[in-house]
Order: structure tokens, then sequence, then C-alpha cells
């Protein structure tokens, strides 16, 4: 569940209020106004998530580069079971996060969105195979839905990733693409992200923990 304040006292809020709805709690640092990673991890107890996502690939975070990376190079001294990463974001933010993240145990996720449409297919592979190449441990591909085709298109890559037994996230924003969100949990997905109930999210298409979580039980009553 993706939760985006812009202080850290009502981000906190809301994560300890839904956390009993979510597994995974992912902290938007580019959302508040001031960032600090260490009062999430101190209060929050369910596995923490924190990205800190550039204006370039959708985000709000309008910053100096290597600061940006700072706050992500301390989630992972505070022991977060993930931190996001743009997979286009400079070799020197993959350099000098791999290297805390070499003496940790939290994940990196290498992520890739698109706002504005779905690429061929193979554009796609592409793209999960740099994300493989550039060391995540798990892959994040999202594009913007126009239609069933794009949503089948990027259903497809939990395919490959099955067959190369690597952890994919993948799903498609826009309202074409709400159903990817569920689907891709029923799929292989690794993961699928929402938000806080009665909240807007962070990405068009996002439905509700609450919505999700009523979704999935009747799928499987």
């Amino acid at each position: 569940m993706a939760i985006a304040k812009e202080t850290v006292p009502e981000a906190l809020d809301e994560a300890r209020k839904m956390a009993l709805a979510a597994d995974v709690i992912e902290i938007r640092l580019d959302y508040l106004k001031e960032i600090d990673v260490a009062p999430f991890s101190v209060s929050v107890h369910k596995p923490l998530l924190f990205t800190n996502r550039p204006a370039w690939e959708g985000g709000r975070y309008t910053g100096n580069e290597e600061v940006r990376i700072v706050s992500l190079a301390e989630a992972v001294e505070q022991q977060a079971a993930y931190v996001d990463l743009e997979v286009l974001a400079p070799n020197s933010s993959h350099d000098r996060l791999r290297d805390k993240l070499d003496h940790s145990t939290t994940r990196l996720i290498l992520s890739w969105h698109n706002f504005k449409e779905t690429p061929n297919y193979i554009k796609l592979i592409d793209i999960f195979t740099l994300m493989q190449d550039k060391g995540a441990d798990i892959a994040k591909i999202v594009t913007m839905a126009h239609d069933y085709l794009d949503v089948l298109r990027v259903l497809r890559l939990q395919e490959e990733a099955a067959r190369l037994e690597f952890p994919l996230i993948a799903f498609c924003m826009g309202a074409p693409g709400v159903i990817s969100r569920i689907a891709t949990l029923e799929l292989g997905g690794y993961m699928t992200y929402c938000s806080a109930d009665g909240d807007q999210g962070t990405a068009p298409g996002q439905v509700s923990v609450g919505a999700l979580r009523d979704i999935i039980s009747r799928l499987h009553s």
C-alpha cells in the first residue's frame, strides 16, 4: 500500500491506521516536504518500502540527485524491507545504493514507469532484461494502458518472469489497467500497489486496499 502525505506525522498516522490491512507499506518520500526516514523505521511494524520518485519518472522530487539517493541509502541503513530505484537513474546512483545494499538484507526494486503508453513487447522485454543486468532483486514495470491489448502485453511479462524465476511486479495504470492490478497477483506477480482507504492514490487506476482485499477474498471464496 502506497502512502503519499506531505508531512511525516500525517504519513505515520496513515501507516499506523492501515498496518493491519497492508502486507507492505510504501512510503513515498518524494511527497514529503521534509524527508525523514527514521520515524517510519521505528514506529511502523510492517515491511517498509521506501521510494523517492523523481519528477522525470512521474514523481515529485525535483532536487539534487545525490541528495535523493542519500534518503534511500538511509532507508537501507534503517533495514527497510525494500527500496525502489528507477532503472534509468544515473549509474552513480545505482553504484552508491548497491554499495549499501551489499551489506544489508534490504531488497532492491528497479522500476520503470511509462505514464503515456505501453510500448511493444520487445521493448518491455528489453527493459526487464536491463533491470536484471543492473542487479535488481525485483523488477517493476508499469505502463499506461489505453486498451485491453496493452494490458495483455504487460501481463504477458509474467510468463518470462516465471521462466527465469525472477520476481516481477507488472501491471498497468489507467482505467483499462485496473484489472491488471488484481490479475497480476493471480499470474505470479510479486505484488501489486494500492491506496489507503479513502485516499486518491499515487497513480491513475490505483484501487484502495479495502477494495483489493474484498476482490481477492471473493476470488478465493
